[in-house]
Parts: C-alpha cells; structure tokens; sequence
C-alpha cells in the first residue's frame, strides 16, 4: 500500500453560484436536500424534473461549477481534500475520476447498484467509470468525435469517407490536393491529450503500461517509446506541416476547428458532435448560408493503418458521490433518476451532449434531431478512454508537452524523450 498522491493547486479565491430547487425544503442543508455540483444548465433542468418526480424524497441546492474541466476538478478537488460535507452529488470529467477515487474522496458504488448503472451503457463511458475494479462515477452522458467532411470537396480530394473506413494520411494528401483544409485541435491543452491518446491507441498502442493504476507514481512506466508512438507523432507532424493545416493550427481549440471547416475551403475536421447543433446556430445568426448542412457529411473516426479498426475519443460526464456526504443512499436515489434514460435524451436534446445508454439512439426523437446518431453510438462504443489513473494530472500535463507543437514533433526523437519526461514527471525528478 501506498499514500494516495493528490496536487491540489493553490487557488486564491473560490466562488460558488448557488440556486435551490423547492420540491421539498429549501437550500437550508435540511434532510432531504441534497448539494449537487454542475457542470452545465441542462442538468439543471433535469433536476427540477427529478425533485419535483420524487414527491418529496429530496430536493436539490445547485452548485455550478468552472466551465472548464481544470477550473471543475480544482475547485472538487479543494473542497474535498477539506472533507467538505456539505459536498453529496458532484459532476465528474472522466479523466479525474481516478484521482478522486485514490485519494478516498469518493463513495464507491456498491456491486448491486454497478450493475444496475452499467446496464446499457456503451463501452467508453462505461470503461471510464471504473477504477481498480469499482465503479466510482454513474455514466450521466458520454462523448465521441467524428470525422466531418464537406461533400463538395470529395471529387476533388479523391477520397470519399461515406463509402468506407479512410486514413490519416489519406485525408491529409486529400485535402491538400484539393486545396481544402483538414482541421484538428493542435492546442497545448486537453483538446490535444485527446488527440494523442486516440492516435495512439488507433495505432495499437497504449500511453501508460498495463497495471499502471496499481502501482506508485514513481514506478509508472509509459509506453510511448514504441511504434503506436512513432505513428501518432508522424500522423500530427505530417498534418501541422501539411498545405491542409488551417491557419494558427498549433493553437487550435475545436471552436477553432469549427471556424476552419465553415470557412469557404474548408474540407474535413475531427470534431465532437456539438458542432452539428452549433450549424444550425451559425446558419441562425446569418455567419453561414441557410444550406450548408445540406454539404456536410460524417464518417467514423479516421485509421492510422488502413484495415485496423480505429480507437476514437472518449468523453462525457459522470456522476459521483462524495465520500464525506451524510446522505450518500439519498444521493444514489436521486442519480438513479438524474442518469435514467429520460434524463439522458434530455440532456442529448438540450445540450447536444450524446447519452451513455445505448437505448437513447433508437429514439425516433433522437434519431431526426441527430441523423448521425448510429456514428455516434458506434463511435462511443468503439472508443478508448484516456489513461483512468490516479495521476491523470501530471499524465496529460506531460503529453501535452511533450507532444507540442505538432509541427516541431520528430518520429524518430518524440516519442522517446516524450516518454521520458511521463517518467521524469511522475518520479518528481522533472516539473512541467
């Protein structure tokens, strides 16, 4: 056994948007009033539903969170490392969920309510609920990215992602021959961890060892250094450098990437499916012509090796209960309606946010608002999570360094000393 490692940042002030639901008492901490910390309005509007549906079991006092992960993870982080109770039903990123879980801040789920929350639930957001065996975060909704693609630049570009499985490589000469941009996000921030560990693992490949979750931080060993590494860093110098990399690329988010693929050249872009809601939105406010969804189309997620099934992102959100909660069986009840089916189509129809339950892709409702639907479900289920590790932050912090900027990358240097500076960081012995 070890000490649990927790980094827990410095913050300097700490503000907390409070609204209460009335389906029974008030935000008075009463007994059946229970915190829970959001990461967005919809699950508000799943909530009021849920207090007002449960006759008086509970009700809610709504924390909001940063509408960032960081910002998000920082202050959970700082509020449990205090052993707040007054913390019940927090709103978990995925990749901080194993940090939580290590340092004993969470409750885990016990085995009779695992099984009734993973009934269902798509492969990725599934996997990313677990840690060390146990399930520590009921999968509220998950994520995936496509490969989006402007129709009127598929004779040009040679390639044609509806009639099949396409390539990296295949996409970038493309592009670049048909004179259109292929957009990713190349910024040093998450977004870019995402691309990493999806390359990667498209390639076969893993960024951290078999087992790394049970074993210290200093004995963590990454497995970069290897030919699933040497593909990625060639797959994202080859397209930082390409005539097909938008402009500003290295500092490219996916509203960036988003810009880029509307404009007048743009061809291809991975990217979440918000962006199919945020079209609409753009055709709206009058920035894009009332059919330019009629020319865009989506395919899975690109190959590294032509034949070998692709490893797409993983996201979403999940919810955990506080080990420090005096209503922690209240709390389960209240999720078991907050991550039911009905909540899941609301939040996918609200927010554009894909649910975890395969059943909600069957939905007729679904189905017409997101014609996409099958890719997305298929993506999902197909998808590899990001490292679940207690040590996540220094993870994505020392890929994001070590792998930026895309076009300064070498396959034959990178993943080596990428590697390494993992190792270095996870040891203490470098700082990032």
């Amino acid at each position: 056994m070890h000490k649990p490692r927790v980094r827990i940042a410095v913050v300097t002030s700490l503000t907390l948007f409070a609204a209460t639901l009335t389906a029974c008492g008030g935000g008075d901490g009463g007994s059946t009033t229970l915190s829970y910390f959001i990461a967005d309005g919809p699950q508000q509007d799943v909530a009021e539903r849920c207090a007002a549906e449960s006759g008086g079991a509970y009700s809610f006092n709504i924390q909001r969170l940063p509408n960032n992960a960081a910002g998000g993870r920082e202050q959970l982080l700082r509020r449990l490392a205090a052993e707040d109770r007054s913390l019940d039903i927090v709103s978990v990123d995925p990749p901080f969920m194993a940090e939580f879980a290590n340092a004993g801040f969470l409750r885990p789920f016990t085995d009779s309510e695992r099984q009734e929350f993973s009934r269902g639930i798509l492969k990725g957001p599934l996997e990313q609920s677990l840690f060390r065996e146990a399930m520590w975060s009921a999968p509220l909704y998950g994520n995936t990215q496509l490969l989006w693609y402007r129709k009127s630049v598929l004779a040009k570009a040679g390639v044609d992602p509806s009639k099949g499985p396409v390539t990296w490589d295949q996409l970038i000469k493309g592009a670049t021959q048909a004179g259109a941009t292929f957009a990713a996000q190349g910024r040093r921030n998450e977004s870019l961890m995402v691309w990493v560990n999806a390359l990667v693992a498209s390639a076969g490949g893993s960024i951290l060892a078999e087992g790394a979750q049970n074993v210290p931080a200093d004995q963590v060993k990454g497995q970069l250094d290897s030919p699933a590494g040497a593909a990625a860093v060639k797959i994202m110098r080859d397209l930082s450098t390409s005539p097909a990399a938008p402009p500003g690329f290295t500092t490219a988010g996916e509203e960036d990437s988003r810009a880029a693929f509307q404009a007048p050249n743009g061809g291809f872009m991975v990217n979440w499916p918000y962006v199919w809601a945020a079209f609409d939105t753009a055709i709206e406010e009058g920035s894009l012509p009332a059919d330019f969804k009629n020319d865009v189309g989506w395919a899975a997620y690109p190959q590294v090796d032509a034949g070998t099934p692709t490893a797409p992102p993983s996201g979403g959100l999940g919810l955990s209960v506080s080990a420090f909660s005096s209503k922690q069986d209240l709390a389960v009840e209240a999720i078991r309606c907050l991550a039911s089916q009905q909540s899941q189509k609301e939040f996918m129809i609200s927010a554009g946010n894909p649910a975890a339950l395969s059943a909600v892709f069957d939905d007729a409702q679904i189905r017409e608002m997101f014609p996409m639907a099958d890719e997305i479900r298929a993506g999902m289920d197909a998808a590899t999570p990001r490292p679940v590790s207690p040590y996540y932050g220094d993870v994505t912090g020392s890929i994001q360094a070590g792998f930026h900027p895309p076009d300064d990358l070498s396959p034959e240097t990178t993943p080596r000393e990428a590697n390494q500076l993992l190792e270095d960081v996870l040891s203490n012995r470098r700082l990032i």
